[in-house]
């Protein structure tokens, strides 16, 4: 991971295409590291998580290359780099487990990570996923406190209980939620680590009956809808 620590560190620096291009062979290499990396890492869950099996590199990778047509930073390139591990892949709208690589030169900010669960998931998901809490948010507690040294995220939250579900319900917090994802921080230590796989695999095993559940939920809603 030294190697593509160094690379995103110097992109993060010189992100700029003139710069990319004449570095394009070392990128080369290191979406190559990376992506041997991510293919043992599905392996990995893969023993504890069936539901991914026979999900590729491809799937759960992303291009380096950042879409600016609607944002207002310019800067051409992701300056991170990180791998979505889900049932179909990154883009099937299932619950997975995120590893994220992403060097901060700010010491007091964290910006690589480790997640587990939904991230922007669709209306009828979102609901599916809040009748689930609605039914066994006692179950879903649990699923949380086993994954230890996660948390769960609560940056994208409704000021109030949507509408259709109680008010006063024991679980009115999470439903308020607009992701379902647990987070936890990590250092470049914890990346430079010889066992970083068995390390990685060891932490997204405690979330898996968090992402269990919500993949119930993903499933039940896509049923409904026929899919």
């Amino acid at each position: 991971m030294k190697e593509v620590i160094d690379f995103l560190r110097r992109l993060h620096d010189n992100n700029d295409r003139e710069w990319f291009d004449a570095h394009r062979a070392e990128w080369t290499r290191v979406k190559g590291l990376f992506g041997a990396f991510t293919e043992r890492l599905i392996e990995g869950v893969s023993s504890f998580d069936p539901s991914v099996r026979g999900v590729r590199v491809q799937d759960c990778t992303y291009r380096i290359a950042r879409d600016t047509r609607f944002s207002p930073d310019k800067s051409p390139y992701k300056t991170y780099i990180g791998a979505y591990i889900a049932p179909k892949g990154k883009k099937s709208g299932f619950a997975g487990y995120y590893f994220h690589i992403e060097p901060c030169a700010d010491s007091l900010v964290w910006c690589n990570m480790l997640s587990a669960g939904l991230y922007c998931p669709e209306p009828t998901v979102l609901r599916s996923v809040r009748e689930e809490i609605l039914d066994n948010g006692a179950a879903i507690a649990a699923a949380i406190g086993r994954a230890r040294g996660f948390r769960l995220c609560r940056a994208n939250s409704l000021k109030r209980v949507p509408t259709g579900f109680p008010a006063d319900s024991e679980w009115s917090d999470m439903l308020k939620l607009k992701d379902f994802y647990l987070e936890k921080p990590v250092t470049e230590e914890f990346l430079l680590a010889d066992d970083l796989l068995e390390r990685t695999l060891a932490e997204f095993r405690r979330t898996q009956p968090f992402v269990a559940i919500l993949n119930r939920a993903v499933q039940y809603a896509y049923e409904e809808m026929g899919g």
